[in-house]
């Protein structure tokens, strides 16, 4: 609730069967400034019987989505693509308020959307036709139903668009879950994406405060009408959404946590490689799941390479008290969080050779040599910018530490031998791979997803399809030529 007197910037409402329910003030939530504290949003604040609704809204729409022609649907996100493009101002000053982002990672994102909603016609020949590998056969793709997508914070637009524009280029109708965290920039992506022309239950909105969550998704993943259900965000969230799921066997894409590995080897270009580990680290403070958080590399080169490493970080550095260009951490606590690794990482026999202090809602870009297993900073997401190096003897060893995770989302491999270093990327296990390249990268047309801890099923490309359809197989039997019966009667 408001404090008596206190101003709010934005106000967040609901979008079920394509009318906008105001905030009650009974329930109705805030969202506030990581920095400032200010408030920013009063946020619509969803319940079961608001969840059900939209369940119901997005069903009820589904017959005549999945009919309306694949060209047709996909035309109308072309339409939310540009309309995301040509609106970006908007959402750059509303997510920079409500989650601490610096402008140009808000652009990014709404870059990397429109791309997401336009990739959907690379879609258009998997759900236009048939296949047909043997004759009589028939193998066609149709749409699931109601799918219900969850959004996180840290990459707002694009993880809110990519929840949702698969499943509607297929042909399903959508309940999107914002995330409490930034309301107003989620309903910004669901209403601009409405307002591209998706008939009203299409595309439905909800948001739930902090203390509901569990309801809403809930009552979400239980009703009868949802029949997919998309997540990204922590593996421990995941789990629970997960087993929800499979109590109801309801298939879950669940896209989680990860712990981003950089496998420098002997004869790697250093300099590249600290340059792409630093973009990797420490863009939008390190809260990315494909943050690259352990550098394991050969000891015959660490020396080199963690000082290079300290000189990417110190030119990232920024004023005390300023606004840091990264942006902001999504609140104290998570400062709080990642100074005690630091603290911990150190007291366990870890060098903090540069940064770790918190200033103006951030933390100054930090590495930390002689990561050893046992330190949280080893085991744990940090989601900051920390980046933590492990010395190995040699190549087998680098190996071994790689894979010695519960998580595997991304990993790069730096070496002048990109034979040797596609090679090893092959052993490691990881849902994503990259050749001398930053670990922060992202392509529409290609599948995203991790494994192990990370999560399972792909975002993305042409596996989005099987994600979020059913696959139907027809035979067509021989029609008996007079009265009789058939072969198979």
């Amino acid at each position: 609730m408001s404090v008596p007197g206190e101003e709010h910037l934005y106000e967040t409402r609901l979008i079920i069967a394509g009318r906008h329910v105001a905030p009650d003030p009974v329930v109705a939530f805030e969202r506030r400034d990581p920095v400032s504290d200010a408030v920013v949003t009063r946020a619509a604040a969803a319940r079961a019987g608001d969840a059900r609704a939209a369940a119901v809204a997005a069903a009820s729409a589904f017959a005549d989505w999945a009919a309306t022609p694949v060209r047709e649907r996909i035309g109308l996100l072309t339409a939310a693509a540009d309309a995301l493009v040509s609106r970006a101002n908007e959402v750059v000053e509303i997510a920079c308020a409500e989650v601490g982002s610096a402008p140009d990672w808000v652009r990014f994102n709404t870059g990397l959307a429109a791309a997401m909603l336009r990739q959907t016609a690379d879609l258009a020949e998997l759900l236009d036709g048939t296949e047909t590998p043997l004759p009589g056969h028939i193998l066609r793709r149709r749409p699931a139903g109601v799918v219900l997508g969850i959004a996180p914070w840290n990459a707002a637009v694009t993880l809110a668009t990519r929840a949702v524009a698969a499943p509607l280029a297929c042909g399903n109708t959508v309940v999107l879950k914002g995330s409490e965290l930034c309301p107003k920039t989620h309903e910004w992506v669901a209403e601009t994406i409405c307002g591209a022309g998706l008939p009203d239950g299409v595309l439905n909105y909800i948001t739930n405060a902090p203390d509901h969550a569990e309801e809403v998704v809930d009552a979400l993943i239980a009703h009868p009408a949802v029949r997919r259900v998309n997540f990204t965000g922590s593996t421990r969230v995941g789990r629970e959404i997960a087993t929800l799921a499979a109590q109801h066997l309801k298939p879950c894409l669940l896209e989680l946590s990860g712990k981003g590995t950089a496998v420098v080897l002997a004869d790697a270009d250093l300099d590249h490689a600290a340059a792409a580990i630093a973009h990797g680290s420490f863009f939008n403070q390190g809260q990315i799941c494909m943050s690259t958080e352990r550098v394991i590399v050969e000891a015959s080169v660490a020396d080199a390479l963690v000082s290079r490493l300290a000189r990417e970080a110190e030119a990232l550095r920024f004023a005390p008290g300023n606004p840091s260009p990264l942006g902001a951490l999504i609140g104290p606590s998570a400062a709080v969080r990642i100074r005690a690794m630091i603290d911990e990482a150190v007291s366990k026999g870890a060098v903090l050779v540069t940064g770790g202090e918190l200033s103006g809602g951030g933390l100054q870009p930090a590495v930390l040599d002689r990561v050893a297993p046992g330190m949280m900073l080893y085991d744990q997401e940090a989601f900051g910018p920390v980046t933590g190096v492990i010395r190995v003897a040699d190549a087998e060893e680098a190996l071994a530490i790689a894979n010695d995770t519960e998580f595997g989302l991304v990993a790069s491999v730096f070496s002048r031998d990109t034979d040797a270093a596609r090679d090893m990327l092959c052993q490691i296990e990881t849902g994503i791979g990259h050749v001398n390249g930053s670990t922060v990268y992202d392509d529409p047309r290609l599948p995203f997803g991790g494994v192990k801890a990370s999560g399972y099923g792909r975002f993305g490309g042409r596996d989005a399809v099987a994600e979020f359809t059913e696959c139907q197989w027809m035979a067509i039997h021989d029609q008996p030529s007079s009265g009789g019966r058939t072969n198979n009667q």
